[in-house]
């Protein structure tokens, strides 16, 4: 069994609560979501819905997955259980902080505590002279480096193009208006946190530092999965009798087929164990 997985054994079992917690949780909110989102607006009522669906049928299963396959000593799994968890934890900060107090709520709060030991735990195993040689492939590093800055960026530019007209007018952007929140959570731990994470591991991927190898390919993965949810979210709204456009899931399906071509790039020239 190769360091890194040996070193991040006790976050690969934690994680599996959290997966465990998060499919139990998402199943009860989907079967009766009226009990659990009735105060919510009707547009985070769906995007929750469509999170919740993605919970359980996509990163609650993949989390469980690879980290069964990371703890027999896979690289390749510990890279894509990374990004899940990274995915689970951004996700169930929003659901604590920002939907109401309920019957799920302590379910939630476990989630992302043991999602972000997890997260912190799996980051800090990596070893640094195991992860130099883990990507030997420069050229799929330096494709990733750029993919991890551009679509960082123009998701900065996205965000701030609504919230910026908002600032010079004192006025209400039209997302935190259609969630009937004080802010907009994404947008938040998107300016704090993730968006300038991408711009320094794709630089740090483009200087060929080790750590960055996959960490930074574990983010492409945290990319890829944020799209999912944002894919589903028209049908949900379609499934509950509202009009919908689905334009969303044209940009939202290259930007996922774009993202698993050069994951797939990555984890191709992993070395087998």
């Amino acid at each position: 069994m190769n360091t890194t997985t040996t070193r991040a054994r006790l976050w690969l079992f934690l994680s599996l609560g959290a997966a465990l917690l998060a499919f139990l949780g998402s199943l009860a909110a989907l079967l009766d979501s009226s009990v659990y989102y009735y105060d919510l607006s009707s547009d985070f009522a769906n995007q929750a819905r469509a999170q919740d669906l993605v919970n359980a049928v996509v990163v609650a299963p993949v989390l469980a997955v690879c980290a069964v396959v990371a703890l027999r000593g896979s690289e390749r799994a510990f890279v894509i259980w990374l990004g899940a968890v990274a995915f689970t934890v951004y996700n169930y900060v929003i659901y604590t902080f920002s939907i109401p107090f309920g019957s799920l709520f302590l379910v939630w709060v476990a989630v992302l505590g043991l999602s972000l030991f997890s997260l912190i735990g799996g980051v800090i195993s990596v070893e640094p002279g195991q992860a130099a040689v883990m990507f030997p492939s420069r050229r799929a590093l330096a494709v990733s480096g750029v993919a991890l800055i551009v679509v960082s960026l123009l998701f900065a530019v996205l965000w701030l193009s609504e919230d910026l007209p908002a600032l010079l007018t004192n006025s209400t952007p039209q997302s935190v208006y259609a969630l009937k929140l004080p802010t907009n959570p994404v947008h938040v731990l998107d300016y704090a946190f993730f968006l300038p994470a991408g711009v320094i591991l794709g630089v740090m991927q483009l200087r060929r530092r080790a750590f960055a190898s996959p960490v930074g390919s574990a983010f492409l993965v945290f990319l890829l999965l944020t799209s999912v949810p944002i894919a589903v979210t028209p049908f949900v709204i379609a499934s509950q009798g509202s009009s919908t456009e689905f334009w969303i899931l044209l940009p939202m399906g290259i930007l996922a087929v774009g993202l698993a071509g050069i994951l797939g790039w990555l984890l191709r020239s992993v070395p087998k164990v």
